[in-house]
């Protein structure tokens, strides 16, 4: 038996659906999905989240936090706000945490629920399925109108549909630009340029139009191919999934022999009567009943289509349900595996890691260290200095008065070069020269541990330690 031959459960199904995307006909082609229209629960249950995640899209550039946006990634002014926290380059870190955290929890996320990820939360799936596909079936109607308007020839009737659908994808694309730009530069920013002329912004306008058109072509024309070709986390599935990830799964067991129903004559069927509503609602043109798919991103519209027909016909639900492999081959119970304790112990890990960088991150950021090439001074009969450079990050909003002082056993002094400015300047990085000036009686080595406290608006931020270099003695 060739491979490509081989059965997918208890009936022999050609794997040769597998040799092409369902998008892609045998000539290579585009296939245009048509989707119908999911009902039932998990489908309304998607269109609260949805409608959820849309309000919060839209509304969060609008949202305060201490005077602060809620959300503002600023890439050209290299500066992040996040729930009224600045984040600047030199907080990298937490953001190289926070993406590993990201991937980390996408791949446990998927390693035990497969794709659903796409399917109900992903911005392409919830823009694409609550948005555009609304609109289209809300102008064009249902899949076979559509089908039949994009055979007919040109008539009045098909260009006006046509336009106005394009139209209101175009508005739409539009909306979503401003909202994304809106979380680069602030609504504020993004206010004004609306107000300011054109020709005052040729930059930004580009930037503008690039993006919509962007978001127009992909909703309009690249569709469910973005999901099935171009997103790799998508291509990533055959390494994560085992035979105990949960995901959208047919009970071949349950469902084979699958076909029409007969009143007239007994037949040894499944329960699948083969009416393909599974596959009519499926965004991505799958036939889930040919089993896992790389092209399923687990919308389970599939799921409430089949449980709708088998309450019809009297059958119990869940011919198609969220299974594992093993569940529905073996008829085992869903299986924690030791590689999804792993993955959760390391995502623990990262959790606890990423709240204390969090937790732990000051809004004043202090970098002192000596000057290089410069030694010892001697100050009069009695006393010795030491030239240091502070580089002092102010991360708030507000201009602060800042004060150094030497601590610890060792008295001393600080010396400023410039001590008429005293004020760190709001989200700026500042240099500091100053002389550290200590007893001559209290050095008794060649270098002498010192500790430096750092005082903002009179209140200690920051104990830095460093060395203050003396004669040989």
């Amino acid at each position: 038996m060739k491979a490509e031959d081989e059965a997918v459960g208890p009936q022999k199904v050609s794997n040769s659906f597998r040799d092409r995307h369902s998008n892609v006909n045998e000539k290579g082609k585009r296939n245009w999905i048509y989707a119908l229209r999911p009902k039932g629960k998990l489908y309304r249950y998607r269109q609260w989240l949805s409608a959820g995640y849309l309000l919060l899209f839209f509304a969060l550039p609008f949202v305060k936090i201490n005077g602060m946006p809620a959300v503002e990634l600023n890439f050209p002014e290299a500066r992040f706000i996040l729930f009224g926290k600045i984040f600047w380059p030199d907080d990298f870190f937490i953001f190289a945490v926070a993406m590993v955290l990201a991937i980390v929890f996408v791949a446990l996320f998927t390693v035990i629920y497969g794709r659903v990820f796409c399917g109900w939360v992903c911005p392409q799936t919830v823009f694409m399925e609550f948005v555009f596909r609304k609109i289209e079936w809300w102008i064009e109607g249902t899949p076979t109108q559509q089908r039949k308007l994009n055979a007919a020839p040109l008539s009045v009737q098909k260009i006006f549909k046509k336009t106005i659908k394009h139209l209101i994808f175009f508005v739409v694309s539009f909306l979503i630009a401003h909202t994304f730009l809106s979380y680069i530069l602030g609504v504020n920013e993004v206010l004004a340029l609306m107000r300011s002329p054109v020709s005052e912004n040729i930059g930004l306008f580009a930037g503008l139009l690039f993006f919509t058109g962007l978001f127009y072509f992909v909703f309009a024309f690249v569709r469910d191919i973005v999901c099935t070709t171009v997103c790799p986390y998508g291509r990533l599935q055959g390494v994560l999934y085992d035979k105990d990830t949960m995901q959208v799964s047919y009970d071949y067991n349950r469902g084979e022999p699958r076909g029409k129903r007969s009143k007239k004559e007994q037949q040894a069927l499944g329960d699948c009567i083969d009416c393909k509503l599974c596959v009519h609602v499926c965004p991505t043109g799958i036939d889930i009943r040919n089993g896992v798919q790389m092209e399923c991103v687990g919308c389970t519209a599939c799921i409430d289509a089949c449980n709708d027909v088998m309450f019809r016909i009297g059958r119990p639900e869940g011919l198609i349900r969220m299974a594992s492999e093993n569940q529905i081959s073996k008829k085992q119970p869903f299986h924690f595996n030791g590689r999804m304790k792993f993955y959760s112990f390391i995502l623990v890990i990262l959790v606890t890691l990423m709240s204390f960088l969090i937790l732990s991150r000051k809004s004043i950021d202090t970098t002192i260290s000596r000057v290089k090439g410069q030694l010892y001074q001697e100050v009069g009969k009695d006393s010795l200095s030491n030239l240091f450079q502070a580089k002092i990050i102010n991360k708030t909003r507000q201009d602060v008065r800042f004060e150094l002082k030497v601590e610890g056993p060792v008295p001393g002094q600080v010396r400023m070069i410039d001590a008429t400015h005293n004020i760190l300047k709001k989200e700026s990085l500042s240099d500091r020269t100053f002389f550290i000036v200590m007893p001559a009686s209290g050095i008794k080595a060649r270098s002498t541990d010192i500790q430096i406290g750092v005082y903002t608006n009179g209140e200690k931020t920051a104990t830095i330690k460093s060395k203050f270099l003396g004669p040989f003695i």
